[in-house]
């Protein structure tokens, strides 16, 4: 299991990579919320297990991690630069999973990914500023993934 931290760093890293190639925008602190929300449920649908313990509070515009919110709210909606080596040893498996939820979710604005996890029935039914129950993340994107 990883740290959200070390998951957070493996997004903002991955997207340094892309903008070396492509046109691409950085990742703000709401788009990196959802990212890491997305590939929580993933790994927990897919793996029967969660990809990092740190716990996913029910805020007004989506799941949120406080930790991760804190360290980088400085950056406002502003992109996140990230310029630090990325030196997290992450699994094979866990990385095809990573870049699955990036494929499919990175192309997304930071405020589509936020109307989008509105329509999950995990933060629809969680009170605000509530932990989100893993296992109701679990439950639900075992039923968005074939």
């Amino acid at each position: 299991m990883y740290k959200a931290k070390d998951i957070a760093e493996w997004f903002l890293n991955r997207n340094r990579v892309q903008m070396n190639f492509e046109d691409s925008e950085y990742i703000t602190n709401l788009k990196l919320q959802k990212l890491l929300y997305y590939a929580q449920g993933y790994v927990l649908a897919k793996k029967d297990t969660p990809l990092f313990d740190d716990e996913f509070l029910a805020w007004e515009h989506g799941p949120v991690i406080r930790k991760i919110y804190d360290r980088y709210k400085s950056n406002g909606s502003s992109g996140i630069k990230y310029d630090e080596d990325f030196k997290v040893n992450i699994d094979g498996e866990t990385i095809r999973i990573l870049e699955e939820v990036y494929n499919e979710f990175g192309q997304y604005s930071a405020w589509k990914l936020r109307n989008m996890t509105h329509e999950t029935s995990p933060w629809q039914t969680t009170p605000r500023n509530s932990v989100i129950p893993k296992q109701k993340i679990k439950d639900y994107f075992k039923t968005q993934i074939a």
